[in-house]
C-alpha cells in the first residue's frame, strides 16, 4: 500500500512540474507563436501638437483633376448613338397572368370536354337526320307505276 502511495505521490509531483514549466515557458516565451508586428499610428486628418506623434502624421493629399475626366466623359457620352427601346417588352405584364398560369390545365381539361360534347351532338344530328331519311325512302315506293312514260 504504502509503494502505491508513493508511486502516486511521485506522479503527482512530475504532473505538477510539468504544468508549473508549461505556465513559464507562455509567460516567458512565446516560441510557438509568431509575433506580429506592432501597429503604426498615422494621422491622415488629425493635425497632432505632439512633437513626437508629428512623424506618424502624413502629408496633406492634393486631390486629382477630374475636369478632363469629367469632359471625356461628356463627349463620349454625347457622341455614343441612342438605343431604342421597344416599350411593349417593358410593358408590365396584365394582372392576373399568374392566375390564367395556374388555370391553364383545367381550362385544357374543359376544351376537350367540349369539344367531345360537340362532337356527341353533332353525331346524334347525324344518326337522326339519317334515320328520317330511312324513313322518307320507305315512304316512296321502289317499284314506279306505269312503264315510266307519261304518255301512258
Amino acid at each position: 500500500m504504502e509503494e502505491a502511495a508513493l508511486k502516486r505521490k511521485e506522479r503527482l509531483r512530475a504532473m505538477k512540474r510539468k504544468r508549473d514549466e508549461k505556465k513559464a515557458g507562455n509567460d516567458g516565451d512565446d516560441s510557438g507563436k509568431e509575433k506580429l508586428p506592432e501597429p503604426k499610428l498615422k494621422f491622415r486628418n488629425y493635425q497632432t501638437e505632439n512633437d513626437s506623434l508629428k512623424e506618424a502624421q502624413m502629408e496633406p493629399i492634393e486631390p486629382a483633376d477630374i475636369k478632363e475626366h469629367i469632359a471625356d466623359q461628356l463627349e463620349s457620352q454625347n457622341a455614343a448613338p441612342t438605343i431604342e427601346v421597344d416599350l411593349f417588352k417593358l410593358a408590365p405584364r396584365k394582372p392576373d397572368w399568374d392566375l390564367k398560369r395556374d388555370l391553364q390545365k383545367r381550362l385544357d381539361k374543359l376544351e376537350r370536354r367540349t369539344s367531345q360534347a360537340i362532337a356527341d351532338i353533332v353525331r346524334e344530328k347525324l344518326i337522326e337526320s339519317a334515320k328520317s331519311n330511312i324513313s322518307n325512302v320507305a315512304a316512296i315506293p321502289d317499284v314506279p307505276s306505269g312503264t315510266g312514260y307519261e304518255s301512258d
